[in-house]
C-alpha cells in the first residue's frame, strides 16, 4: 500500500492579513506548515487549532542567522520543503521633500534582504522536495510608480528581479518561481482609510484567489487589467489622498539606522 506525505510549506508573514489568510488555505487540505512572523503568539494560537499539522517557527527574518536556525529546524524535523512562500513584507512611505534615507534602508532590509536569506535557507530543502514551488509576493508599484512609495517599490522591484532571475537559474532542479501581486487587500487597518482604495479585496477572498492560482505554478499571479487600470489616478490624488492610502502602513517611529 502506497503513502503519500502530506505537502510542506513554509509560509513567512503568517501572523496577519494576507498571510494568517493563507496560512488557513494550506492547513484545510490537510498540508504541512512551517510559519514565521515576528511574534510567536498567533502562531501558536494556530498551532492549537491544528495539531500535528503546525511547526511554528518564528524570527526576525531581516537577522541572517535567525533564517539560519529557521531553515536547520525545518532541515532537522522534516528534511525537505515542497513549498515556500515569502510574504513577509512591509510598506512604509516616504516624504520625498524631508527624505529619511533610513527608511528605504528598512523596507529594502525588511522586503528583500530578508527574502534573500530565505531563499538561502528554503533552495536546498525544496531540491530534496516535491514539485517544489518557491513563491514571493511582489506589488503594484513594481508596475507603475505610485506617490510616496519610493521606499516600497524599490525593494519589490528587487524583488522580483531576484525572483525572476531564479526562474532561469533555478529551472535545472525543477523549481518552479512564482511572482505574486495581490494587489490592495482590505485588511481592518484599510477600514479606517478617508479615501477609498479601487478595486480592494477581502483578505480571505483574496488568499483563496492565490492559494487557487498557486496550484497551477503559473510564472506570475497578475493583476487584472481594470484594477491596473484604476491604479493610474492614485498619481493625481491630493496630498490628503495620497497620506489616507499610506496612513496604515507608516511607522509611528522611524527606524534606527543600521538596525541589525
Amino acid at each position: 500500500m502506497s503513502f503519500t506525505l502530506p505537502r510542506r510549506y513554509w509560509l513567512t508573514g503568517a501572523g496577519n492579513g494576507i498571510g494568517a489568510a493563507l496560512a488557513e488555505e494550506i492547513l484545510k487540505t490537510g498540508a504541512h506548515l512551517a510559519v514565521s512572523s515576528r511574534l510567536a503568539a498567533p502562531l501558536k494560537v494556530l498551532s492549537k487549532r491544528y495539531p500535528g499539522q503546525v511547526m511554528v517557527v518564528a524570527g526576525d527574518l531581516t537577522n541572517s542567522q535567525t533564517v539560519r536556525e529557521i531553515g536547520e529546524q525545518i532541515a532537522q524535523e522534516w528534511g525537505s520543503l515542497d513549498s515556500v512562500i515569502l510574504n513577509a513584507g512591509t510598506c512604509e512611505y516616504v516624504d520625498a521633500r524631508h527624505l529619511d534615507a533610513s527608511i528605504i534602508e528598512h523596507v529594502v532590509r525588511t522586503n528583500l534582504l530578508a527574502s534573500s536569506y530565505c531563499i538561502e535557507a528554503a533552495v536546498p530543502l525544496l531540491r530534496a522536495g516535491t514539485a517544489p514551488h518557491l513563491v514571493g509576493m511582489a506589488s503594484p508599484a513594481t508596475y507603475l510608480p505610485l506617490p510616496r512609495a519610493e521606499a516600497c517599490g524599490t525593494s519589490k522591484a528587487g524583488l522580483r528581479y531576484l525572483f525572476e532571475s531564479l526562474r532561469l537559474d533555478l529551472a535545472a532542479d525543477d523549481i518552479a518561481v512564482t511572482m505574486v501581486s495581490p494587489g490592495f487587500v482590505d485588511t481592518p487597518p484599510a477600514a479606517n482609510n478617508d479615501v477609498p482604495i479601487p478595486l480592494s479585496w477581502l483578505v480571505d477572498k483574496a488568499a483563496r484567489h492565490v492559494f487557487d492560482e498557486l496550484k497551477h505554478r503559473p510564472p506570475e499571479i497578475a493583476l487584472p487589467a481594470l484594477f491596473m487600470a484604476a491604479l493610474w489616478p492614485l498619481s493625481k490624488l491630493p496630498d490628503s489622498g495620497k497620506l489616507a492610502i499610506g496612513n496604515p502602513m507608516i511607522r509611528s517611529q522611524p527606524p534606527n539606522k543600521n538596525q541589525p
